[in-house]
Formats: C-alpha cells, sequence, structure tokens
C-alpha cells in the first residue's frame, strides 16, 4: 500500500495527525540533516500503523517534505 504524507521537521513532538482522507501530516522531532528526519518518519509511522519498520520505506520525496511511502503487507 502507497501512502502520501507531508513531513514537519523540527517539531516539538512526534506525531501523526490526520489532515483528511488520504492525507497525513507527519510531525517529527529530528532536523531534515543527515537523514535523520526520514529515519524518524518511518520510526513514527511504524508506531502509528503497528507494523516494524522494516516494512515501511520510502519511494519518492527522499529530500522533499512531500513523500510517498511504500507500507507491505504482512
Amino acid at each position: 500500500m502507497k501512502i502520501s504524507i507531508r513531513v514537519k521537521p523540527n517539531s516539538k513532538e512526534n506525531q501523526v495527525v490526520e489532515k483528511g482522507p488520504d492525507q497525513l501530516l507527519v510531525k517529527v522531532k529530528a532536523p531534515p540533516q543527515e537523514n535523520k528526519a526520514n529515519q524518524e518518519v518511518i520510526k513514527t509511522l511504524a508506531e502509528y500503523f503497528h507494523v516494524p519498520k522494516s516494512r515501511i520505506s520510502i519511494v519518492a520525496g527522499f529530500r522533499s517534505k512531500q513523500k510517498v511511502l511504500e507500507l507491505e503487507d504482512g
């Protein structure tokens, strides 16, 4: 399953906010440097969807605030 998200780095807490149908805002504490925010996004979404981190991967928008992630079924 592919999901589109918007990332807000340097937030006060890690949080997933539903902004409407098929729209997620992922807030992370990590800065957008050295892949830190991307790793924090994967960790936060894994907790949100109750799946292992290994099942989530970024497929588009690696260096952008708009990202597409692949959530593997299992």
